[in-house]
């Protein structure tokens, strides 16, 4: 699995890098003692601070220490916080913290928060997805 994560973080820096942001992917990621983000992106005018989840279906499930500790980096960093969910066939959303359903142990992310999220264009400023219900 956790090469399978290193391709898709892989191909969520390539796709910033196509759109005019810096990005690298923090291979420290989870394995030191300072709450650092996959993810780090930026273009001089935004910085973002990505906590990737790849799955093959919904629900994806967060643990609260994951998310406290992308608060903190982002807080620190100056950058704003998102969990990016690459769902197999479903492709990738962007969310912000707000939209999690919180759990006794940290965070879900079901069906309706999935679609509530932003597709990659809206999150770097390209477009603005029309929703058939809002």
């Amino acid at each position: 699995m956790k090469s399978k994560g290193y391709r898709f973080e892989r191909e969520l820096v390539h796709m910033f890098w196509s759109r005019g942001f810096a990005a690298i992917r923090v291979p420290a990621s989870g394995s030191i003692s300072y709450p650092v983000p996959d993810i780090i992106a930026g273009n001089g005018n935004r910085y973002l601070a990505i906590e990737v989840k790849m799955r093959s279906n919904l629900p994806v499930y967060i643990s609260k220490e994951d998310v406290e500790n992308l608060i903190k980096f982002s807080e620190t960093f100056g950058a704003e916080p998102f969990i990016a969910v690459r769902i197999s066939n479903m492709g990738w959303r962007f969310l912000g913290l707000k939209n999690l359903k919180q759990t006794r142990n940290g965070y879900k992310i079901d069906d309706d928060v999935f679609y509530s999220g932003l597709e990659f264009d809206e999150l770097v400023g390209n477009v603005k997805q029309k929703k058939l219900f809002e």
